[in-house]
């Protein structure tokens, strides 16, 4: 079977097993930006890649910001970013810098839910009374125990977890002849159920009586005003 087929009935698999509590995490996060809060999401190395992901996004929610810590985003090296990634405390000084309010939503994304860094962006969320989601693979949770100082998980620390249903090792395929598995899935699997998330955010705003502020695509003509009133809204808490 080919990566995409997999993918895609990998994909089939989480619409029937998430689909309900996906809406559920949804309605709560409209209810936040109704009230005024916004979205932040917060990754490190290939998942910090997923919280930019939705940031700035024709077809998107537009109160959407991704908590970037240099050290931890690849492009400053990968190795180091990964010896960070696994450092009890290290986010602190940066995260007391966020803008994190009562009303906002943090998600964290972290495929194995092991490493401090999510870990105490998570409780620092939690520390300023957001709604925390933690978007993980609960496969990882009976074989790879914590690596932060306090023995606790990310799936400890949030008030709702997001299975990805991740393999260890994240690799997706095997053939005979090639020692390790390989083909990852994370990141597609990952996109995926954010989009689907915001996209049932979207509906529910609409439910609500509100005008969901959705990004048009820049590349169409005439959608500079629409697109420019929504950055106006927002530049307060979020730098486009």
């Amino acid at each position: 079977m080919s990566y995409l087929s997999k993918v895609a009935e990998q994909i089939h698999h989480l619409e029937q097993s998430t689909n309900e509590q996906l809406t559920s995490i949804s309605q709560t996060i409209a209810t936040k930006l109704k009230a005024g809060g916004i979205i932040h999401l917060f990754g490190c190395g290939h998942s910090s890649l997923l919280a930019q992901e939705p940031y700035y996004r024709a077809g998107g929610l537009v109160p959407v910001r991704p908590l970037v810590i240099e050290p931890l985003m690849l492009q400053q090296g990968a190795v180091q970013s990964s010896v960070y990634e696994k450092t009890s405390h290290f986010v602190h000084d940066y995260v007391t810098e966020e803008d994190v309010r009562e009303e906002d939503v943090l998600i964290v994304i972290s495929t194995s839910g092991r490493n401090p860094a999510p870990i105490d962006a998570a409780n620092f969320g939690g520390e300023k009374g957001a709604y925390v989601i933690g978007m993980l693979s609960m496969e990882y949770s009976t074989t790879q125990p914590s690596r932060h100082v306090s023995g606790k998980r990310l799936e400890d620390v949030v008030d709702a977890v997001i299975d990805t249903q991740v393999p260890l090792g994240d690799a997706l395929l095997k053939e005979e002849g090639i020692p390790q598995a390989f083909g990852p899935l994370s990141s597609v699997v990952g996109v995926a159920l954010i989009q689907d998330l915001l996209a049932k955010t979207v509906v529910h705003l609409k439910e609500m009586g509100e005008e969901p502020p959705v990004f048009m695509s820049g590349n169409l003509d005439g959608v500079d005003e629409h697109n420019r009133k929504l950055v106006e809204k927002y530049k307060h808490r979020i730098q486009f």
